[in-house]
This record gives C-alpha cells, structure tokens and sequence, in this order.
C-alpha cells in the first residue's frame, strides 16, 4: 500500500484489508468462546492429592486422633433447638416466616455467645501470628470460580445476584484468597497468614432430614476463617500447623472432639489434602462437622496468579531487574470457628439438669463475665 500503485490494484488491497478485518473480528470472538469452554473444562479437573490420603468415598477417611471424653449426663438430654427455644435464645419460627426455612434469630444471651465466639477465635489466633481481616461478603463470580467454587448450576451452593457477576460469599476463603490476585509477593514477605470474620451464605441445595434441623445447616452464618500463602515446600508443615490450631481452640473449650484424613472423592476440588475435625454433639447424639482444614497447593494460586520471586544470590546486572522466574505459592485455608456449630456444641455439651447452660471459662471475659445462660421460661415436669 505505501509503494506506487494502479488505482485498481490499490482499490483491490483496501477491499483485501477490510476483508481481513471482518474475519479477525469473527476470529477473536471464536477464540474468546474456545477460550471460556476450555476454562469450563479445566475446572471439571481437581488438584492432585496428598499421597498419605486415603482413596476412596467417606467411609475410607482415617482418623488422625480422638480428643477428650463424652459428657455423661444422669438426666435426659435436649438438643440444642429444645435448649434454645426454654432459654428464649432462639427464633426459628419468626425467621421462617421474614426469610423462609434455615434461617434463625438469636436473642439475648445467644447474641453474647456469638459475639463472644468470634472475638476469643480471633484474638487467639492473632497470639499465632495472623493477621486479622472483616472481608467484602459480595465477590465477583469469577473470583469464586478461581477459588474453585462453581457459582453457577442446579446444585451451587453459591448465592448469584441476578444480573450481575457478583455472588455472595460462602466463606472468606474467596475474597481473602483474592487480595493478592495477579500479583507477584516478595519472597521475604511469605508466609502470610490472615484470620479473616465475615458472615457466610450457601443454598444448602439438597440438605433435608433431621439431621440438618435447628442451627446446623443454615444458609447465613458467621464464621472466623485462618488463611496462608506460603512457598510450596512450606505447605505441609503450615497444613498442620493449622489443624494443631484448631485442636488447641476446641480442646481449650473442653470439646470431645475426633481429626479426621478425609478419603479422595470427600475432598472438593481445590484440596490437596484436608482435615476434618468432627465434634460429639449429645442432643444430636452423634458427631458433627465444626470445622476443616485444606492444603489447596498452587490449583487457587495459577487461576488467582498469585506469584512470589525467590530471592536470589546473585545480584542482578546494573540497570536490569531480577532474572529470577517467579514461582506460585501454596494457599491454605481452616475454619477457626463456625458460631452455629460451636453454639450447638456448647450448648448441648454444657447443659445442666435444671435447663442452664454453662459457658466455658475462656469464653466469660468475651461475654462480659457471663457464667451460665438460665431458662426464661418455667418447665413443667
């Protein structure tokens, strides 16, 4: 086009040109589709796991070890919505009728315990070196997808907000993981450790029975999150770290509680290994989920781009930054504390035969010196 040409020979490479447009238009929104297909297969794919982990469904998960004992009552036992309801520390029915089923009101002393909940699980994991975070509660669908969540399909636990492409979400996992996305950290800042309170909302899709009644399957609830990013070759040792952390929380309460290594198909998607840890709930009269610890790897850090360049010892040519390539670092994640499940275990574990409940010692200074919730309501034999 820039050299001598006939009017109809330039007339014909203009023509070409534009031509050559309308196919690159077409050509990049192809590869924009291939490009999100492909993004929806890869995600069908999970980590690599753990070669300590057992292989198999739930009934393959080992236990890693049993902490206290049973409590023994010489009474009959209530569950935690019966103790709830004579305490006048609950309201279901109300809630039902304002939001619809699994959500709840708390009142009175149950505010305290909540309260109390979330500021001890805090401030005893901060005594370990962690930051504390209140994180956004509304994220963007794709920052939940890069977590490794699915926001979107008939059995989402995902909450979407309609005609938009944020969700709700469902523990601060997501949006603590996506502080540092498409960054690259200083090797000499790792690890880093937050402990994140946000509130947490799932659909629950699928969950009915007795088994799911009062407080234990809800679809908003506070939680206190512990969150890591550290060098790959760290991971491990900080994967128990965590669940040594959350034993310590739960022992220090008085809990009988078991850690369990959850077999391969009990994983989720972005686990590398995980740990359960499962606590006696009398009026339920069984073990119940409180709280898990996950080793995600680098599978959270690729699709976040999370990066940290390894310090290297040979100083970088004058004029020229670092040559060094950068590597992804491993994300970890574990629930210092759910308050409804914690508020289960406290209540049920702690009651006594006249309907009181006591609250454990290192939770009184959170309450306000609060020692013992009584009932409000007289209980005929």
């Amino acid at each position: 086009m820039k050299g001598k040409l006939e009017p109809s020979e330039r007339q014909k490479l203009v023509e070409e040109g534009k031509n050559l447009k309308e196919r690159l238009v077409t050509l990049e929104e192809d590869l924009l589709n291939l490009t999100d297909e492909l993004q929806q297969e890869a995600q069908c794919v999970p980590n690599m796991t753990h070669p300590d982990v057992p292989v198999g469904g739930e009934d393959c998960s080992s236990i890693r070890k049993m902490v206290g004992k049973a409590s023994e009552f010489s009474f009959s036992v209530k569950d935690h919505v019966q103790l709830g309801k004579d305490l006048n520390i609950f309201d279901f029915d109300a809630a039902a009728e304002v939001s619809g089923s699994k959500f709840y009101y708390l009142k009175n002393e149950a505010v305290m315990l909540e309260m109390g909940l979330i500021n001890w699980a805090v401030s005893e994991v901060m005594k370990r070196g962690f930051t504390p975070l209140i994180t956004p509660e509304i994220v963007r669908s794709s920052v939940v997808e890069k977590c490794g969540f699915q926001p979107r399909g008939t059995n989402t636990q995902v909450y979407s907000i309609e005609g938009s492409d944020q969700c709700l979400i469902g523990t601060a996992e997501i949006p603590v993981g996506g502080i540092h996305m498409d960054s690259i950290i200083p090797e000499s800042s790792l690890p880093l450790k937050y402990v994140a309170f946000s509130h947490c909302f799932r659909t629950e899709a699928g969950a009915a029975g007795a088994a799911t009644r009062g407080l234990y399957r809800v679809h908003q609830f506070s939680k206190v999150e512990m969150f890591i990013l550290c060098r790959p070759e760290e991971s491990n040792s900080f994967h128990e770290e965590l669940i040594e952390i959350e034993e310590e929380l739960f022992s220090s309460l008085g809990l009988h509680f078991k850690t369990i290594d959850m077999a391969t198909q009990d994983l989720g998607a972005p686990a590398y290994r995980k740990f359960d840890v499962e606590a006696w709930m009398p009026g339920l009269g069984r073990y119940g989920e409180i709280s898990s610890a996950s080793n995600c790897t680098d599978y959270q850090s690729r699709r976040l781009g999370i990066r940290y360049r390894p310090e290297s010892s040979i100083p970088p040519k004058k004029g020229k930054g670092s040559s060094t390539p950068t590597r992804f670092v491993h994300t970890l994640n574990a629930t210092a504390c759910a308050v409804p499940r914690m508020i289960i275990c406290l209540l049920e574990n702690y009651q006594q035969e006249d309907g009181s409940v006591v609250i454990p010692e290192p939770l009184r200074r959170f309450m306000g010196g609060l020692e013992i919730i009584t009932p409000k309501i007289q209980i005929r034999c």
